[in-house]
């Protein structure tokens, strides 16, 4: 997919900075309840998108006890690792562990899948995206707050700098697919991602960064669209409003 210069200016992310990664948890946390309690009122239902990794756990412990009708409010991920529920890198688990707790434990997830096969080759990841992307069809579209991290190569949902199936998350029909990342970015696993238009179909971009090396990368990256730093493609356009989170 190219990405040329746009007729429109891209937008200018509101960019919230705090001292101290606790302060920002808690803050990202009362701004995404407020965005889905909006949407509850508007439309009856509200969908949130979260990212996996270490980083959001601080930001689902904050989020989990934020007072909002979560009966109503569906939670799917950005991004997976093909590996089983139970596997230690599976954020499938990680938001069941951390999220769907105390008041959120009434909110419904939408989970990728259900199983996946030891070792999937790429028919059966392609398998598992379609599986995916016909579960979500049956789901409240578009997603209201997506929440996003970035990895220190400027990666963020699973769209990874070289990664195998690249032009496919940058450019494909559907919300979901799948990849590869490539041996630099140290990432072992296949995934299956929101495609870049799912994402930037989102009502609300959020983008939450932690630590001066993935600053400097932010920094770099708000400066132009560039495949290479793919973050890039989401702070640079003018379709989608994003908030950039900094600690």
């Amino acid at each position: 997919m190219a990405h040329t210069s746009s007729p429109m200016p891209p937008s200018h992310p509101q960019v919230v900075a705090t001292e101290h990664a606790q302060d920002l948890a808690q803050r990202l946390a009362q701004h995404i309840a407020q965005h889905l309690r909006q949407a509850i009122e508007s439309r009856g239902h509200a969908v949130l998108a979260v990212s996996g990794g270490k980083s959001p756990i601080a930001l689902f412990e904050q989020l989990r006890v934020q007072p909002l009708d979560w009966a109503r409010v569906s939670v799917l991920l950005v991004d997976e690792r093909c590996v089983p529920h139970d596997h230690a890198d599976s954020n499938t688990r990680l938001v069941r562990s951390h999220l769907l707790q105390d008041a959120a434990q009434a909110a419904s997830f939408v989970a990728f899948f259900d199983q996946v096969p030891p070792a999937p080759d790429d028919d059966a990841l392609q398998r598992l995206a379609d599986q995916a992307n016909q579960r979500l069809a049956a789901h409240p579209w578009p997603i209201d707050v997506a929440v996003l991290g970035m990895g220190e190569d400027g990666h963020t949902a699973s769209i990874f700098p070289g990664a195998t199936g690249l032009q496919r998350a940058l450019s494909a029909s559907g919300p979901i697919t799948w990849l590869r990342p490539g041996a630099a970015s140290n990432a072992p696993h296949a995934r299956l991602t929101l495609t870049l238009p799912a994402l930037l179909a989102s009502r609300e971009l959020a983008l939450s960064i932690a630590g001066a090396t993935k600053l400097a990368v932010y920094q770099q990256a708000s400066r132009s669209a560039d495949e290479s730093l793919p973050v890039s493609l989401v702070l640079n356009q003018h379709q989608t409003p994003v908030s950039v989170w900094l600690a």
